[in-house]
């Protein structure tokens, strides 16, 4: 398993695909299959039948999981995606933004 420096709760911008140029919060993360799940972006249709969670069924909108490496987080200083680094920030590891040198 590979060391992700995406996390829920980022802010993070499609770079390939369909959805390109699309911005959004993480949702969740998949660390398994290397996916994320981000808030408003690739959303699919999802035909249900009715039930007594939903009694009246129909067609439902939901976000599908994008695979990691078609996503980049925006720096919150300059709003540009930038790459993450980590280091030592006293006996802590801290995420950085290689761009603004910001710690995340």
């Amino acid at each position: 398993m590979i060391k992700l420096k995406i996390k829920s709760g980022d802010t993070v911008r499609v770079i390939a695909g369909d959805h390109k140029g699309a911005e959004g919060k993480v949702v969740k993360v998949d660390r398994e299959k290397n996916k994320a799940i981000v808030g408003g972006v690739n959303m699919v249709s999802k035909h249900t039948k009715p039930s007594a969670k939903s009694p009246q069924g129909g067609i439902v909108k939901k976000e599908a999981p994008i695979q990691i490496s078609n996503i980049a987080l925006v720096d919150t200083k300059t709003k540009e995606t930038t790459k993450v680094g980590m280091r030592m920030d006293g006996d802590k590891k801290v995420r950085f933004s290689k761009k603004s040198n910001q710690v995340l």
